[in-house]
């Protein structure tokens, strides 16, 4: 088994919830702006993928080193191992970005890194003709930041946010991963009772019910890196078996979805089943003011429109009042919402507990967090 460096790369704002993963899969790491760097081997590569709910991609990172011309940033990419990554048939595009380097041109430096791959390989390979390029695929990114040159290959194929059960959504959906990252931060255990009263296609819920029973999130999809020849199938078959001795299927949830529109209430459903969780969830259409409850100790945890539409404003203001005067009556829920509405705790009716900034896409928003009573102490 090699050892590799590798990168989970995260939105702004979830760098430390996707380093909290890495570490429960037993790697230690490092945590910079959107991303947490560590070492491993291929089986980290696989259980990488296979659990990490908050993360976008796992990459290797083949090599690092600064740049401030083009004929160094070929030597340098030249002089890299690629022979231990890239079989004679290998795909491999080169993707790219620049910032703040004196390289900017991002098609040059993909045409240099790709030329001085091509180079390595043909003196390793022993061949003086281009490759054919008809085998697995490996995506290669050179990213530019301040004149360090990062590179990378992809190991995830689709974005980790791709888990395979949607089989319809809404408008503006809500990527799995964010989901994931939202019930995280939240104090909610599979024991407690959950509400989503803004569900949409079912993410939030969905992603809930597979925390709840510790159902690894990459268990119904494929991975870019499977179809690599250095990494053996048993490593992939071993990290599913993983994924099924810790799955807890027979932990009961109580999670509820709410939504105003009937047709969204349908793809929930639908994409609930998709996801294996048929009857674990329950849907109901209905506004956010009426949303009643006699349970206790409960989360809820909603994505509500932002209005940031013309002519949406009044009406999503108008819902922030209802929602708060619904949810004033919960004392012992915790509730968090999150939105882009800079007024949200004057519509809602009270100043959050704590707030959280978070990206949702290139939308700023920020996390409102009212936490509920704390449940009595149990006398053993």
């Amino acid at each position: 088994m090699g050892k590799y460096q590798l990168i989970a790369t995260a939105a702004m704002g979830l760098e430390a919830l996707v380093a909290k993963e890495v570490r429960a899969l037993g790697y230690e790491c490092e945590v910079e702006n959107g991303k947490v760097i560590y070492t491993g081997d291929e089986q980290a590569i696989a259980r990488s993928n296979m659990w990490l709910r908050t993360a976008d991609r796992v990459k290797i990172r083949v090599g690092e080193f600064k740049a401030y011309t083009f004929d160094e940033l070929f030597e340098k990419t030249k002089a890299l191992p690629w022979e231990q990554y890239l079989p004679e048939d290998a795909e491999f595009p080169v993707t790219g970005k620049s910032v703040k380097s004196k390289l900017f041109s991002v098609s040059d430096c993909q045409a240099i890194v790709k030329k001085a791959v091509v180079d390595r390989m043909k003196s390793h390979y022993k061949r003086s003709s281009w490759f054919e390029e008809t085998g697995a695929y490996f995506r290669i990114e050179v990213a530019l930041l301040k004149d360090v040159a990062t590179i990378t290959i992809d190991t995830s194929g689709q974005g980790l946010h791709k888990r395979g059960y949607r089989v319809d959504q809404g408008e503006a959906p809500l990527k799995e991963t964010l989901a994931a990252a939202l019930v995280s931060l939240t104090n909610w255990n599979p024991n407690k009772p959950f509400i989503d009263p803004f569900c949409g296609s079912g993410t939030i819920p969905i992603e809930a019910a597979l925390i709840g029973q510790n159902i690894a999130p990459g268990f119904n999809r494929e991975f870019v890196s499977e179809y690599w020849n250095w990494i053996p199938g048993k490593v992939w078959d071993d990290a599913r078996t993983e994924a099924e001795d810790l799955a807890n299927y027979d932990q009961p949830l109580d999670i509820m979805g709410t939504d105003i529109d009937h047709r969204m209430i349908k793809i929930a459903q639908e994409n609930s089943f998709e996801a294996g969780l048929g009857d674990l969830i329950q849907y109901k259409q209905m506004q956010v003011r009426d949303i009643t409850t006699t349970k206790e100790y409960g989360v809820i945890v909603g994505n509500p429109p932002y209005g940031e539409r013309l002519g949406e404003k009044q009406a999503v203001e108008q819902m922030y009042k209802e929602m708060g005067q619904a949810f004033s009556k919960l004392d012992t829920w915790s509730i968090y919402i999150m939105t882009s509405n800079e007024q949200f705790e004057q519509f809602y009716g009270r100043p959050a507990t704590k707030k959280r900034k978070l990206f949702n896409g290139f939308i700023r928003t920020d996390l409102y967090q009212y936490w509920g009573k704390r449940p009595p102490r149990t006398v053993e």
